[in-house]
């Protein structure tokens, strides 16, 4: 029995479904909302490959244990974006959140918060992780901002730590939330997705 196996989670922003291959035409939509593929510091495919990040993600699956998941928007039903387990340590019990992007359209909405919150349910309630990882470019500004507002602490800096298709080297910073941390964390998320938005 695999760690995470494929599960669909539900929210009143939306929904996470397991990725799957015929996926690809909408999630080929979602990453030509704003461009976002052509970020240099992200690892979103465009929407010609978005079939091969498929294929990629999901030999990740089974290979590695880990799980993605499309973003569907609760209110429209269009798939928006795209997140995932993955660098799955079951004997410790630790996963990483990752992978994750989202249409120009959605984004500093809701729908990412919710996400969030719904992941991090799974993994350390139904999962009981000790805990959960997210890592992103020590450049990407927003990403980190987003995962700060999580409440999640960084740990530290990986230098040199990648190559990213355009030839240059990523530093990666590395955040976390453990399991003692995680009732304060739900509790905030969840102030947030009630809060009014401005």
């Amino acid at each position: 029995m695999r760690f995470i196996e494929p599960v669909t989670l539900k929210g009143a922003h939306a929904t996470l479904e397991p990725l799957a291959h015929e996926h690809s035409a909408e999630l080929g939509k979602a990453a030509a909302d704003g461009d976002i593929w052509r970020l240099w510091f992200t690892s979103v495919a465009p929407p010609d490959r978005m079939d091969d990040y498929i294929a990629t993600a999901l030999d990740m699956r089974d290979r590695l244990g880990a799980m993605p998941f499309i973003v569907r928007e609760a209110g429209t039903g269009d798939v928006v974006g795209c997140t995932r387990y993955f660098n799955v340590d079951a004997a410790n019990r630790r996963l990483e959140i990752g992978h994750t992007w989202y249409a120009k359209r959605v984004q500093r909405t809701a729908v990412n918060t919710e996400c969030k919150l719904m992941l991090l349910t799974h993994a350390f309630e139904d999962r009981d992780c000790i805990a959960v990882e997210f890592r992103t470019h020590v450049l990407n500004s927003q990403s980190r901002r987003g995962i700060e507002r999580l409440g999640a602490k960084l740990d530290g800096t990986l230098r040199s730590h990648a190559i990213m298709p355009n030839g240059t080297i990523r530093d990666t910073v590395v955040y976390s939330i453990t399991a003692a941390e995680w009732p304060m964390v739900q509790s905030h998320l969840n102030w947030q997705l009630q809060k009014p938005r401005s």
